[in-house]
């Protein structure tokens, strides 16, 4: 069974530091970019600069929610929405990322968003 903390079967290549820099696109719109990647076993996720839309901070996704990788147009796509990406629990400060409460809480909101009807 596959978790929000799992990099999907079907991307077919593992998610590393090469994919720092990337852009990071939702089905809606632009979210940013990659700039950092989990070092937290088990808690695989993507921290994201997402500029200005919010005030600066960076977003954390699961790498779960990764739908495709274009290593020639250097952009990652998620399946989430950017307004389900701003609803997650806030990401504070760079503590937050090894922070298990946090982590659990975060992995429980992308986990709804996965079982959620279309």
């Amino acid at each position: 069974m596959e978790t929000v903390w799992a990099v999907p079967a079907r991307l077919a290549r593992p998610l590393d530091d090469d994919v720092i820099g990337y852009e990071v696109e939702a089905p809606d719109r632009s979210v940013g970019s990659v700039v950092r990647l989990s070092s937290v076993p088990g808690f695989g996720h993507l921290v994201i600069d997402a500029g200005v839309w919010k005030f600066g901070r960076s977003v954390v996704v699961p790498v779960g929610m990764v739908a495709a990788v274009d290593d020639t147009e250097r952009i990652i796509k998620v399946g989430c929405t950017k307004d389900q990406i701003k609803e997650a629990p806030r990401f504070e400060r760079d503590q937050d990322t090894g922070d298990l409460f946090y982590l659990r809480q975060l992995g429980a909101y992308y986990e709804s968003l996965t079982d959620a009807p279309e």
